[in-house]
């Protein structure tokens, strides 16, 4: 297992090296000069020029990438050519609404998925698995961003249980729960369908292997062997699936934050790219980036945790 863990971690730091890398490049590609966009289209060539010396544009890109890496390995992840703050504070400030958004939200999902997909898996060709897929798929053709809108028009207008938008920061942790509570809901329907189907899938497959017959002939029930042995050997797949719906709630909820007016990392890179803040858009997008690999690292470490055969291989 420490061999295992050991090959993924200097797999997740060559990741991380050439992730920065190409979110670099992908970045300096974009059309458009951030001098220019900040000092507006009146401006002297000589103004600009100055800017950009000032800005450090005016630098070749491996310089260039090489200054930007060195500062993020020391944690300085520069200043914001519009705003003249510290980056780091500013997705620091963000990822306090986008980090507990997407953690509430794959939470819900995998509350109501597994359930589901379990419940599914064990009445296979009857009429509440045909419920519960026909269910599900309602649920990923629904758009969350009109999902959310009947939420607060259901629960903030009509009832006034919840808030329609806005977040008052974590000083009141009552009132912040509450506000990231209809945007959770919204984020993690179309993604508890999503789980429960692939859920579904994977146990059906185990349920022709040889261990789960054994199972069968020692006498227990089909509950029992579904819940016993075909759950942890379905979870491969789910726990794939599951990496992969962080990523989306943590980078893709951008629609849903304006929805519900959020100061989340989506709506920053948003306004990063609109105002051609290149240094905050690199930076919150490698944040981004680092979050995926790292939540791929956790979720390999799982595999090997769930399956010996993993680590002997």
């Amino acid at each position: 297992m420490l061999r295992y863990v050991f090959r993924r971690t200097i797999s997740l730091g060559l990741s991380l090296l050439v992730a920065s890398a190409v979110v670099f490049a992908v970045v300096e590609l974009v059309p458009g000069d951030p001098a220019s966009f900040m000092l507006g289209t009146g401006a002297q060539p000589e103004t600009v020029a100055a800017l950009r010396e000032q800005l450090g544009l005016d630098q070749t890109l491996p310089v260039r990438y090489a200054a930007w890496a060195a500062a993020l390995l020391q944690g300085d992840f520069g200043q914001s050519f519009t705003y003249k703050t510290p980056i780091a504070g500013m997705i620091l400030d963000r990822m306090q609404v986008s980090l507990p958004l997407a953690m509430m939200a794959l939470l819900l999902a995998a509350s109501i998925a597994f359930p589901v997909g379990i419940y599914a898996a064990a009445r296979r060709g009857r009429i509440g698995d045909a419920a519960v897929m026909g269910g599900t798929q309602l649920g990923i053709a629904l758009p969350n961003f009109w999902f959310a809108m009947l939420l607060v028009l259901l629960f903030a207008i009509t009832l006034r249980w919840l808030p329609a938008g806005g977040f008052p920061g974590w000083g009141q942790p009552g009132p912040a729960i509450k506000a990231l509570i209809l945007p959770a809901v919204a984020l993690a329907l179309p993604q508890a369908a999503i789980l429960a189907r692939v859920l579904r899938s994977a146990l059906i497959d185990t349920q022709g292997q040889d261990y789960i017959r054994t199972a069968r002939a020692k006498g227990l029930t089909a509950g029992q062997t579904l819940l016993r042995h075909a759950l942890r050997n379905a979870l491969i797949p789910v726990l794939t699936i599951m990496g992969m719906q962080f990523s989306f709630l943590l980078a893709g909820a951008i629609i849903i934050e304006n929805v519900f007016y959020l100061p989340g990392l989506g709506r920053l890179i948003f306004q990063a790219i609109s105002q051609r803040d290149l240094i905050v858009v690199q930076s919150a997008v490698l944040v981004l980036v680092a979050a995926v690999i790292a939540v791929n690292f956790l979720v390999d470490l799982a595999y090997a945790a769930i399956d010996p055969r993993l680590r002997r291989r």
